[in-house]
């Protein structure tokens, strides 16, 4: 009996802890390179943005921004692992002092300072996410997705390369309806 309760509050322990451990929602896909360069022309950045990408892998986004147009760029990722390769990558482009990467779950970092923001996360989440987005950033601050839309919210514009969709927003001054 002893060992049954034992092995129940171990158990217990282990489920509460479980809980607070963020999973990684998305698994890592690269961004091919000419889906990345679309991405950023249709979010038309310059060397005034500060661009935020939502999971970004080994940050082939955020360095190309500020390698190509000398943006600011924040990579925010989950996985320690990608988040080391990623300042490996900077620093091999010359982009080390323009970009820096945050581990860490999406949904609790600030990105308000954002101009534009890039996605490669999955439907589900980019629903779940949108709601923050919406909330948290400035009116015009540009949003450009690969291959997820945002459910009902209509995209501005859209593209399709190496059969790969890219879908572009602007924040609007007052969140667009739900249906």
């Amino acid at each position: 009996m002893r060992h049954t309760i034992l092995l129940i509050a171990t158990l217990l322990a282990g489920a509460a802890h479980a809980q607070n451990i963020v999973s990684i929602d998305v698994p890592y896909v690269p961004t091919p390179e000419p889906v990345v360069e679309k991405m950023l022309e249709m979010a038309r950045v310059d060397s005034n943005d500060v661009i935020y990408d939502l999971g970004s892998g080994d940050g082939r986004i955020v360095i190309a921004a500020a390698k190509k147009y000398g943006a600011r760029g924040v990579g925010v990722e989950i996985d320690p692992q990608l988040i080391g390769e990623a300042r490996d990558n900077a620093k091999a482009a010359g982009v080390a002092d323009r970009v820096e990467f945050r581990e860490g779950n999406l949904f609790e970092m600030d990105f308000s300072d954002a101009t534009i923001v890039t996605l490669y996360l999955q439907r589900p989440l980019n629903l779940r996410l949108r709601p923050k987005l919406l909330r948290e950033l400035k009116p015009g601050t540009r949003i450009v997705s690969h291959s997820f839309d945002m459910g009902d919210w209509a995209p501005a514009d859209t593209a399709r390369v190496e059969g790969r969709n890219i879908y572009y927003w602007v924040v609007p001054k007052s969140p667009p309806e739900s249906h």
